[in-house]
């Protein structure tokens, strides 16, 4: 669920997800989306519909 959440750049849903299913804090969870989101990125890159830039964009924490 969290990598359909990271392909459709739906961060903070993805964020959600990864907190409940490893019961972890938001700064690890956000770690590990940054983690699998590179991952994801290298092996699927036509599931992206954005750039990495456009991706992130608009996006601080």
């Amino acid at each position: 669920m969290a990598d359909d959440m990271i392909v459709a750049g739906r961060i903070i849903l993805g964020l959600k997800a990864l907190r409940a299913h490893l019961g972890c804090s938001l700064q690890e969870a956000l770690d590990a989306y940054a983690a699998r989101y590179e991952v994801l990125r290298r092996e699927r890159p036509a599931d992206f519909t954005k750039s990495h830039e456009e991706y992130w964009a608009n996006f601080y924490s």
